[in-house]
């Protein structure tokens, strides 16, 4: 099977005007709740790591649209971005990052184990890579009930190079599954720049090993990023096997909320963010006329205010009791 790193092999589905808002919506959504949640932080009403997907916010959004509700995605803990884009409701995740027993895993997974099956937020790991393999079994399980779900497997450019990305790549594309491999390439293995620890120039370029299609998109281009989704996705519902799709992006405020962004330099960043994907896609829907300013300000304006409420409910929840402690674990308590 032939195999590709560039985009000129897909099928360039475009987003029709309602779509393009969608995508828009949830890209804004991401953004303005990095932003409060930066915002909460520093303000001392929550202590809690953070791991922001600013500046990725284009990758999961234009994904999702071409999602429906029974597909499902596992990711990273660096993928509070991809949470959000599937849908994962602001007020459980809000309480469960704030460690509340009204929380998406009653405030014992935290920001680092957001899980949501009802809206297909499958895994959220925080083990390099190991949302692979389990996606894989996910697909599988999809193909048993010869059902028509695909799942989207997300992860960064680093966890390329470990054992697990090879075998599922390698088992997927045996099996003909129906997931679609996201590599969300934004330069940096924590912190470790991309050529000390990668080989290969293209990650893409590992899927000709494994016999299915691979394809490096501009991750900040919306329209790039849905034709490559959308090609993804119907191959694997339709039973053509896996896809391997690297993302190429940044982000704009390290590995961890709170390095100090020393493995950068200073005018990489700038010029990273000075291309803020969220600003220049707004712009460009208003010079397009596929949509106006007082429709793109009132969906700005009604996330504001749902990620308040978010926040409100969250602070606002009771913490768990002590008997969350030995409930929903493998051995009932005082029998060990």
């Amino acid at each position: 099977m032939a195999s590709t790193s560039q985009t000129s092999g897909i099928n360039a589905a475009v987003p029709d005007a309602a779509t393009q808002i969608e995508i828009y919506r949830r890209m804004s959504l991401i953004s303005q709740n990095d932003e409060a949640s930066r915002r909460v932080i520093r303000s001392g009403r929550l202590m809690m790591p953070y791991y922001s997907g600013k500046g990725q916010e284009v990758i999961p959004s234009a994904i999702s649209v071409n999602l429906t509700d029974e597909d499902q995605i596992c990711t990273i803990y660096r993928g509070i971005h991809d949470m959000l884009a599937k849908g994962v409701p602001l007020n459980d995740l809000w309480a469960e990052i704030a460690g509340r027993v009204t929380g998406t895993c009653k405030g014992k997974g935290g920001p680092m184990h957001i899980t949501h099956p009802k809206s297909g937020a499958m895994l959220t790991t925080g083990i390099v890579g190991s949302s692979m393999p389990i996606a894989n079994g996910l697909a599988w399980a999809a193909k048993l009930d010869n059902s028509k779900r695909v799942v989207i497997t997300n992860f960064g450019d680093g966890a390329s190079n470990i054992g697990a990305f090879h075998e599922s790549l390698n088992l997927a594309s045996v099996w003909k599954l129906p997931v679609v491999f996201v590599c969300q390439n934004n330069r940096f293995a924590e912190h470790t720049r991309y050529a000390k620890g990668t080989s290969v120039d293209q990650i893409s370029k590992r899927a000709i090993s494994y016999g299915m299609p691979g394809y490096t998109v501009d991750g900040n281009d919306p329209f790039a990023m849905y034709a490559a989704a959308n090609a993804a996705i119907t191959r694997a519902r339709e039973g053509e096997g896996p896809t391997l799709l690297e993302c190429m992006t940044f982000r704009f405020w390290g590995h961890v909320f709170g390095d100090d962004d020393f493995y950068m330099t200073k005018e990489e960043k700038a010029e990273a963010m000075a291309k803020d994907p969220t600003i220049l896609f707004r712009a460009r829907l208003l010079t397009d006329g596929t949509a106006t300013e007082d429709q793109l300000a009132k969906i700005d304006a009604k996330i504001a205010t749902d990620i308040e409420a978010a926040i409100e409910y969250a602070l606002g929840s009771e913490m768990p009791p002590v008997s969350e402690l030995t409930t929903d674990v493998y051995a009932e308590a005082g029998v060990f």
